[in-house]
């Protein structure tokens, strides 16, 4: 008897595409586009995307970083100073307001009151507060610093060929008087906290949804051509401002975010998912990708996730040469910057 699902392929059956399959094996990727050696490639997001970046990077593919370190620096200083780490000094991008907000920002389609804070005697940017490892000993100096970021990010925006943005939270600090989103909470790497101007928000998936597409047709218009890989990060929240456990609210943001990339996947064309959160978590890894901690993703999750990228985005040889690093190889695990990690550093130094 005939039926729908007589003949199809084999990644739409979980016992030939899970259960049958060694889990370094598993791939889970259907839509792809491979890549130029020549397009310009950008990275935003949380600290996950910053496995992409260095992937390209390291792969001969056209890494794009319009915001360079000064020639004075070394290496070690201007991995200290975030540069690098994306294709422009943002910092983590953790949620889609505050990518949007990103944009506003660098074609003065906004302006925000409080962006700039105090801490330890220099000031800080307030939307990158952690970007200058020694902060900025004076306003102007950080004023001037910020132009030149933001006519990187333009440069991002307009010149790449792909964005790929890694959707890492839904919940975020903001201004009650101007609606300005910032990285941490205010007092936290910076600035004071006041209940009367600041105010917890957890986007909903209609915030999520409205911001990512607002934020998509703002750089078409840009950018017609541009491609954008949108990820969500499988790494757990730190801390959750909800009244409710920190696993409740996790799988809440991560279920938000991935609601809002498969939707944008259906709604644009050259809008793809790449589903690195689907590799670390799925129950095929039975929780091998990720450290003690139950967080951190291991070195071997992060490798399953680059030779799955390396296959279907880049080019061949770049796939077949990943392969020979076996499944379970463990390499040394590099330095991954999180602005979020300041926050368990605040509660450690409040003595809780």
């Amino acid at each position: 008897m005939s039926h729908p699902y007589t003949n199809l392929p084999d990644y739409n059956y979980w016992s030939r595409s899970m259960t049958s399959i060694h889990p370094g094996h598993i791939d889970p990727i259907v839509k792809s586009l491979k890549i130029n050696t020549q397009e310009k490639i950008s990275t935003m997001g949380s600290c996950f995307a910053q496995h992409l970046a260095r992937k390209i990077a390291n792969t001969g593919f056209n890494y794009f970083v319009p915001e360079n370190a000064p020639n004075h620096m070394t290496d070690e200083q201007a991995f200290a100073s975030n540069y690098g780490v994306f294709s422009a000094r943002y910092g983590n991008v953790y949620t889609v307001r505050q990518a949007l907000q990103l944009f506003e920002r660098a074609f003065n389609l906004k302006k925000f009151e409080e962006n700039i804070w105090s801490k330890d005697g220099y000031v800080v940017d307030a939307f990158r507060p952690q970007i200058q490892p020694t902060g900025f000993s004076t306003i102007d100096s950080l004023l001037e610093d910020r132009e030149k970021h933001l006519e990187s990010v333009r440069k991002i925006f307009t010149e790449s060929d792909w964005l790929i943005f890694t959707l890492g939270l839904t919940e975020a600090w903001r201004s009650k008087t101007d609606g300005a989103i910032y990285p941490v909470a205010p007092g936290v790497s910076g600035g004071s906290f006041d209940p009367s101007i600041h105010e917890f928000i957890n986007f909903s998936i209609l915030d999520v949804l409205s911001d990512l597409r607002n934020l998509i047709d703002q750089i078409r218009s840009l950018n017609k051509n541009l491609k954008i890989l949108l990820t969500v990060s499988p790494v757990p929240l730190i801390a959750t401002y909800e009244n409710r456990h920190i696993l409740t609210s996790t799988v809440a943001s991560k279920s938000i975010l991935r609601v809002a990339a498969d939707m944008m996947e259906r709604e644009f064309q050259d809008v793809i998912y790449f589903p690195s959160y689907e590799i670390i978590t799925s129950q095929a890894s039975s929780g091998r990708y990720y450290a003690d901690d139950l967080r951190e993703v291991k070195q071997v999750g992060v490798d399953h996730v680059m030779r799955m990228f390396s296959k279907h985005f880049l080019k061949p040889e770049v796939y077949n040469n990943d392969i020979s690093n076996e499944f379970f190889s463990v390499n040394s695990r590099q330095t991954i910057v999180c602005d979020e990690e300041v926050i368990e550093q605040a509660i450690r130094d409040s003595g809780l």
